[in-house]
């Protein structure tokens, strides 16, 4: 097999014969020899080989960093007239500052008016602070004077300033949650290296409009000197005694377990906010400092987070290199400092020339090895791990380092491989260490190919099941190996834990930089267990948000209020998905097209990969192989069908083609380290240039590319694929972009790298539902990458995996790490990418699709066709019986993904989301749930008769195939294992007792042409015979349910063991909401399980009707099903159907 390194083949500029026959002979050479499936490793770094993670792991630089809050700068904030106090004292300001307004909008970007109260640090969104207050770093011996030491040329250290102050600050929200910033503070002088905040993306990610502030606060402390700025503030509120103050602080102390040295009642202040109904408390440890976080409602237990417990927290100050000037570096010293790495680089570039021996380089691999033109391809050379790069560290330092045993490498620059990324900032990270006392069991951080509970990178004793810490960088990985802590597509920085002591609490890390995050367990006697994750950040401040939870629906809710909803899709994109690189030409559409149409095989969308277009121009067709594009998507769009382009972020670099012409013309792209040229790395279409997407200019630009009349060939019914935007750059470190580049605001790359691929898919959305009149038709965009709040985006999918079982069985972990991370419309490549699937991996790929919330087959080129049709009539009857579930099941699916919008609960949900009170269920990641309501168990090894299926007893559960209730034993509370039978035809799928799930039966061969059949409501009973179910119901296309309220709920209940009925109630968004659509949302069938006995009549009755209307039935006495036939009633009218027993 070819890797997909073939792509560049076709990717080189120009049209040099010599060029094209040198990658021909390459190719050919290529094809002869085997390839194994394995990431290339020297590509990618690990901790020992990234400075800033080598010199904080571990508590490396512990002894560096002591952080005490400076008492006399403690002050509580209004809340409440904290915004317009705020908008005065800008306005006051302004003049003062106007100078250094300037500066900040040469260095940073002009910020829109509206900010001008945010003057000192225009980049904070969300409620403004209630409490704020200095720390200063008390070492002895610090970071900045250890680089003072270093690289000081035997300057006088005595006389020299190394205070690092840092300013705090505490943000709280009324649903609980608790956000500590910590940044530097700012210089007086306006051209000192700390004269200007570091740049934080609040606006391009938080969720500002939903984020509000508590409205009243109680902050207490023993210490009298700070309580009594308390009392001055006139903020405080319900002030209390100084003996039941003492009686707070002192329970506090002892539930956090602080130490002896440092659990002085006086060295503690205690935040306490929310209603008499639901409280919490923040208790802020002074010296060294910490932040503990409880449920204020209970009265004992441990705090639910604990934040800089173990002194892990740092914060490394902007700094000169040089100790005569190590707090005072002006801007036009670091732009000089600057153009000297930009002189280094240069000549490193040269270095890189001789390499190549003198070739002449016509392109690169995907693996940044340079291609040259007599056909041959650069070797790979050894790469031997230096003895210093080696992690000697397998548990945790606490031994006092000496001043020499510091690592001081690579703080000023730094070189992976053949790059060189100048750090004109210096050592810019920062840490912290969050604890999770009573809790073994934490969750997120995705995206990895390992298990959805996080295992532990650290310990004690040197014990752990990884040695690399999770590594938060998005890349392109090709052929990604499982089970590792290697970063991946993309990332999302939020830790969940449950427990069942503490409940479900979590935090969010809010830095899109380059993260690691160690994972500890530390056992305390009893049993217990407390798990430790340790952040390390390569720049950023400290912005922590801490979730409360108690519960999952209480915990994504905030993190929902936080970072956003998940949109609701168009439902086509609900369906099946057709997918290959690449349908060679519009007749192999046709055919493809025709085939599903010939089988009745359902499918909604059909996709094109990089050759439809014209030389890898994003926007354009190749007017050979798709001369008639509009006249294509009008045929498939006849059947309901739509059609999906790639369009990548990288842009070929040819001054002919529009789209470069006009981005180089405005100047929109990213900048080299100078900021004086447009970057040039080299990707499929070859060299290629980089639009900056954190710039608010370039994405209203590239929305605009998306319209008809600019997008020849387009129609309402193309789509958009987001490829290679983590971003890939071929040639450049780690197959990405040098970290010293330049955004439009000369915001270095490293700040909002994790940023890039979310807001490309932003973007490509916005440009997809502007192209229509009102922009009233909701989008569809697939994305690779991602980071925190793309679930407002569009569909995220798990990359180039392959056709293994071993990739079958991560599928269901990787998407339910991913929707731990509040990512729902995800979904693996069913078939696997790289490979050939045989009928039976096809077939239990298939059968798990249709039960993941994206559901797409897709293949390389080098894959051997896998149509559903590719394996024989027997196999292909069973993947289109697999498709007929997941479209039968499509208003459930619609349901569920609003019901995530409507509350942030996922769509796909571990076990834990839905039984938090069952310990032994917390690791169990090879099933899960859709919704609340289907347990589904994925058969994912080879000649499987049979699965062992993990069933909560808390309820009852009906197999969907056969309908018969599954006979458990056990205790009520616990769970049960049970060997169930799956066959080759047969996925295990449970509904939940207790639930009412709506289906559509009529077999169609697009989601489009099902809209007005009718419903079949299934009824599964629990053990008192009741139920309860939702259908959400809406146009499924366009925006009028946000925009005109158009949308209805109906909800279904059902109480056959007291009052024998089953009801229907009726929501509509507004009074005149759906009614044209009444008659089209009418239900055929009602299947009821799990009913004893057979009732004697069945009538039903509407608001119009005045009297009883029979109703035809049928019951099984051996499977206790009762079906209900043609009741004749509307899901968008209120009913009620009479038992008579």
């Amino acid at each position: 097999m070819i890797s997909r390194r073939r792509r560049s083949a076709s990717s080189i500029r120009g049209g040099a014969l010599v060029v094209v026959l040198a990658l021909c002979a390459v190719v050919a050479a290529a094809s002869l020899l085997p390839v194994a499936m394995a990431v290339d490793r020297s590509k990618f770094r690990t901790c020992q080989q990234t400075s800033f993670c080598r010199r904080h792991r571990h508590g490396k630089s512990k002894s560096l960093y002591d952080y005490k809050l400076v008492g006399d700068s403690v002050q509580l904030h209004n809340v409440k007239d904290a915004a317009a106090s705020a908008a005065a004292a800008a306005a006051a300001a302004a003049a003062a500052a106007s100078e250094k307004r300037g500066l900040l909008s040469k260095f940073l970007g002009v910020h829109s008016s509206s900010q001008t109260e945010r003057l000192e640090d225009p980049f904070v969104r969300g409620p403004f602070p209630v409490f704020t207050a200095k720390l200063v770093n008390v070492a002895p011996f610090t970071s900045t004077k250890l680089t003072a030491q270093k690289y000081g040329n035997g300057c006088d250290l005595s006389k020299m300033n190394f205070e690092e102050q840092l300013q705090l600050s505490v943000h709280l929200h009324e649903d609980g949650v608790a956000r500590i910033r910590i940044k530097e503070v700012l210089g007086d002088d306006s051209s000192s290296v700390r004269s200007t905040p570091r740049w934080t993306s609040d606006e391009l990610v938080l969720n500002e409009k939903e984020m509000v502030a508590v409205e009243e606060v109680q902050a207490i402390s023993t210490n009298p000197v700070i309580q009594g700025k308390f009392d001055e503030s006139h903020n405080n509120n319900d002030k209390m005694s100084k003996d039941d103050m003492k009686k707070i602080v002192s329970s506090l102390i002892k539930r956090a377990n602080v130490g002896s040295a440092s659990n002085n009642d006086d060295n503690f202040i205690v935040l306490t906010y929310g209603t008499n109904e639901e409280q919490w408390r923040l208790m802020i440890q002074l010296q060294p400092f910490a932040i503990f976080m409880f449920r204020g409602n209970e009265e004992d237990g441990p705090p639910i987070i604990a934040a800089g417990t173990n002194g892990l927290t740092h914060f490394e100050v902007r700094r000169s290199k040089e100790c005569s000037t190590a707090t005072t570096s002006t801007l036009s010293q670091m732009v000089e400092d600057k153009t000297t790495n930009e002189v280094a680089t240069d000549k490193h570039a040269d270095e890189n020339e001789d390499r190549h021996g003198g070739k002449e380089v016509v392109g690169y691999w995907e693996d940044g090895l340079a291609i040259y033109a007599d056909g041959s391809r650069e070797e790979r050379k050894q790469v031997v791990a230096e003895e210093e790069e080696v992690d000697k560290g397998e548990g945790r330092e606490h031994r006092r380092l000496e001043e020499d045993e510091f690592d001081t490498k690579d703080m000023w620059e730094e070189k992976f491989g053949d790059h060189l990324d100048s750090k004109p900032y210096g050592p810019m990270s920062v840490g912290m260490e969050l604890t999770f006392p009573s809790s073994s069991h934490l969750f997120g951080l995705p995206e990895h190919a390992s298990s959805t509970q996080l295992k532990t990178t650290a310990g004690m004793d040197g014990h752990h099941y990884y040695k690399e810490p999770y590594r938060l960088y998005n890349l392109d990985v090709f052929e990604y190996e499982l089970d590792k802590t290697m970063a991946l597509y993309g990332h999302i920085p939020l830790v969940v834990s449950q427990s069942i002591v503490t409940g479900t609490a979590g935090a969010f890390w809010f830095n899109p930089s380059e993260t690691f995050v160690d994972v500890e367990e530390t056992p305390h006697a009893g049993g217990v267990i407390d798990s430790r994750t340790h952040f390390m950040s390569e720049s950023g401040i400290v912005d922590l948000f801490l979730l409360p939870g108690p519960d999952p629906v209480s915990l994504y809710g905030q993190y929902a209020r936080l970072t956003g909803r998940t949109q609701l899709p168009p439902i086509f994109s609900l369906g099946y998905h057709q997918c290959r690189w690449n349908y060679r030409d519009e007749a192999d559409v046709y055919f493809v097209h025709s085939k599903f149409e010939e089988l009745d095989y359902p499918y909604d969308v059909l996709w094109l990969d990089i050759e439809h277009t014209d030389g890898k121009r994003y926007f354009t067709w190749d007017d050979k192989t798709f001369p008639n594009p509009v006249e294509m998507q009008k045929k498939l769009g006849s059947t309901g069908r739509r059609m999906v382009t790639i369009i990548d972020p990288h842009i070929k670099r040819d001054n002919q083609f529009y789209i470069h012409k006009e981005a180089t013309a405005r100047g929109l792209y990213v900048r080299d380290s100078s900021g004086k040229k447009d970057y040039d790395g080299w990707c499929w279409p070859g060299s290629s240039s980089y639009l900056d997407f954190t710039n608010e200019k370039v994405r209203g630009w590239w929305a605009e590319q998306f319209n008809y009349d600019k997008y020849k060939g387009s129609t309402p019914e193309l789509f958009t694929w987001n490829d290679m935007n983590e971003p890939s750059v071929f040639n450049g470190p780690e197959v990405s972009m040098q970290k010293d580049l330049l955004n439009l605001n000369k915001v270095e790359h490293r700040e909002w790298h994790n940023l890039y691929g979310m807001l490309f898919q932003r973007s490509t959305a916005e440009g997809l539902t502007q192209r229509n009149a009102n922009a009233n038709v909701r989008p569809f965009v697939l994305s690779r990458s991602f980071f925190a709040g793309s679930q407002r985006y569009g569909a995220i999918w798990t990359g180039d995996n392959a056709a293994e079982w071993s990739h079958l069985q991560i599928a269901s972990p990787m998407l339910l790490g991913l929707n731990v991370g509040a990512l729902s419309f995800v979904g693996a490549d069913v078939g696997g990418f790289f490979g050939n699937s045989d009928a039976e991996l096809m077939t239990r790929w298939m059968q798990a699709g249709a039960y993941h919330p994206f559901f797409r087959g897709h293949a390389h080129h080098d894959a051997k066709r896998r149509e559903p049709w590719m394996f024989g009539d027997e196999t292909m009857v069973r993947l289109r019986h697999a498709a007929m579930a997941r479209y039968a099941l499509l208003p459930f699916w619609y349901t569920v993904f609003w019901q995530a919008g409507v509350s942030g609960m996922p769509v796909m949900r571990t076990m834990w989301m839905q039984y938090p009170n069952i310990p032994e269920l917390y690791s169990i990641d090879d099933q899960y749930f859709i919704g609340s309501d289907l347990l589904v168990k994925p058969v994912t090894s080879a000649g499987a008769t049979t699965s062992h299926v993990l069933f909560p007893l808390s309820d009852c559960w009906y197999d969907v195939d056969t309908m018969q209730r599954v006979e458990l034993e056990g205790t009520p509370g616990s769970s049960v294992a049970v060997i169930v039978e799956a066959g080759i035809d047969k996925i295990p799928v449970y509904q939940r007792g207790g639930s009412i799930i709506p289906r559509k039966l009529r077999l169609r061969r697009s989601s489009y042409l099902t809209i007005k059949d009718p419903y079949t409501i299934y009824i599964a009973l629990n053990n008192e015979l009741k139920a309860e179910g939702t259908l959400y119901m809406d146009d499924e296309t366009t925006f009028n349910h946000e925009k005109r309220n158009d949308y209805g709920v109906a909800t279904f209940t059902a109480d056959l063991g007291s009052s024998i009925i089953i009801r229907n109630t009726v929501a509509l968004g507004d009074e005149g909401a759906m009614q044209e659509s009444k008659d089209s949302r009418m239900i055929e069938r009602i299947v009821v399980m799990g009913i004893g006995d057979k009732p004697t009549a069945i009538s039903v009755r509407t608001l119009k009707s005045k009297d009883e209307i029979p109703i035809e039935f049928q019951y099984d006495e051996v499977s206790k099903v009762l079906v209900l036939r043609k009741p004749e009633v509307s899901a968008l009218e209120q009913w009620t159907i009479h038992f008579t027993a």
